[in-house]
């Protein structure tokens, strides 16, 4: 492809060298994937600078580069091209590449702290259940119709993104739902994208390891449907504080679901169970396999969004009643003694509150809780306390352990975890380094009736220590420690 034709749309600065007859091989940002003919895109990385790596991009056979500061010497067989920001360059420049394919599909994109993944999977379920060609960008998985690609990220780099997005269009795909990171919007991963809807479910404390403060933390997940166009659609939670700021500057429509305040979309929980709830929402009753007052504002959510995307309303209630939590969120399984598991990938404050909240209001007086749990290294370290004291006023055990520590010392993550604990607290506290061994631990303190809930890891498949990931599932440790199958879900 010509590198005249890539740079359609994109602000440029100053071009030096002959931009005319250039030929474009592939697109790099990782200067160690260069090759004859590519195009180097030199991006200022959290931690690397590609700008640091341009001469051995020369060596490799680059013909050209986008960047952001010209070298002092440059090369007179290479085309520089001067942008403000290389990573909004890349955005418009990937998206050319592949063919603009966000334009030849719906899409809709899922931000907020909590929620994001549920939604997104659900949303996939249910397309998919209504006969429509679906696919789906999500921390869990990459999907295409039913093929799985599996991801490493929430949100992929704008080269990734858009070569998927191509693959689904050449698949056929007429849907894709998407998870969209802070740190996505951030780094200008979506920002050429052409969305036709945005879904906001709530804003918590989180990420503070990357954004300096809770306010550019918001102002960043704002920036997503204020760069919406005025066909799209918004929906915002209206029940989170910031659910009305977040749509403040759109020109999009704005779209409100509330399950406590009036809105477009309103919901009721009627009943809760852990094998499922009874919901009311726009006035008709529906029983759904999924549990919990966050979970009844992520269906409404998806609700929403398949009503705002033209679906009928009795297809929808239809297939939203069958449909499965997404994989790590409240799996729910439970032995011959009655023993329940639950493994949850909750790792915030708020999805603390939310899980054993839903937790405790269906479970007897006479039955104990237990939570296993560990706070993840190199991570924002300042909700580490505050989730160790929820867990101890709202559980009757808690089995503090590892969850991917990182390139940090254990000890020091528990220090931090159990710094502000009052004595009641600290008798409930129980410090197991090992995970297999802290679960296997919590499954023997359980009785008939009792609840043991792993919290944090979900859906991974991996404990991250120093670098090197090894293999651990909460879902496998916790079914072998209670003596059952993985086919035995609730």
């Amino acid at each position: 492809m010509k590198l005249s034709e890539l740079l359609y749309g994109v602000s440029i600065k100053e071009v030096v060298g002959d931009i005319s007859n250039i030929s474009i091989n592939k697109l790099e940002f990782d200067s160690r994937e260069v090759g004859k003919s590519d195009l180097f895109i030199a991006i200022k990385g959290v931690t690397v600078d590609g700008h640091d790596f341009i001469d051995s991009c020369i060596e490799n056979g680059v013909n050209s580069i986008i960047l952001e500061k010209l070298p002092e010497n440059r090369n007179k067989d290479i085309c520089y091209v001067l942008v403000e920001d290389s990573s909004i360059a890349m955005s418009i420049i990937a998206s050319n590449y592949y063919g603009n394919p966000s334009m030849k599909l719906k899409l809709v994109g899922v931000t907020g702290t909590n929620g994001k993944t549920t939604i997104a999977t659900l949303l996939y379920q249910l397309f998919s259940d209504l006969g429509y060609p679906t696919a789906l960008l999500s921390t869990i998985e990459n999907k295409i119709g039913d093929r799985t690609i599996q991801s490493t990220h929430t949100t992929g780099d704008s080269l990734q993104i858009n070569q998927l997005l191509s693959q689904m269009v050449d698949e056929g795909c007429e849907y894709c739902f998407m998870e969209v990171s802070s740190h996505a919007i951030h780094q200008n991963r979506v920002s050429n994208l052409v969305f036709d809807g945005g879904i906001f479910t709530n804003i918590t404390h989180e990420h503070l390891d990357y954004h300096n403060t809770f306010s550019e933390y918001i102002s960043i997940k704002k920036k997503f449907f204020d760069d919406l166009e005025k066909d799209a659609f918004s929906i915002s939670n209206k029940d989170d504080k910031n659910g009305k700021q977040m749509l403040a500057n759109t020109i999009s429509r704005k779209v409100y679901y509330s399950l406590k305040s009036m809105a477009d979309y309103k919901c009721k929980l009627l009943e809760s169970r852990l094998d499922g709830m009874l919901l009311n929402i726009q006035n008709n009753e529906i029983w759904v396999k999924i549990i919990g007052e966050f979970n009844a504002y992520n269906l409404l959510a998806i609700y929403a969004t398949a009503i705002e995307l033209g679906i009928d309303q009795n297809e929808v209630f239809e297939k939203i009643s069958l449909l499965n939590p997404a994989e790590g969120r409240f799996h729910t399984v439970r032995n011959s003694k009655n023993i329940t598991g639950i493994v949850d990938y909750m790792h915030t404050p708020d999805a603390y509150e939310n899980v054993l909240s839903t937790i405790n209001k269906i479970r007897n007086n006479t039955e104990k809780l237990i939570i296993v749990f560990g706070c993840g290294g190199d991570r924002d370290a300042e909700k580490r306390p505050v989730m160790t004291s929820i867990a101890a006023n709202m559980s009757d055990q808690v089995i503090i352990t590892e969850d991917n520590p990182r390139t940090e010392k254990l000890e020091d993550i528990i220090k931090d975890m159990t710094k502000d604990l009052d004595p009641v607290q600290k008798n409930k506290i129980l410090i197991i380094n090992d995970r297999k061994q802290a679960i296997k631990t919590a499954c023997a303190l359980a009785n008939d009736g009792d609840i043991v809930l792993l919290a944090g890891k979900g859906h991974e498949k991996y404990q991250d220590v120093d670098g090197v990931k090894y293999p651990f599932d909460d879902v496998k440790e916790l079914t072998e420690s209670l003596n059952i199958n993985t086919e035995n879900v609730i």
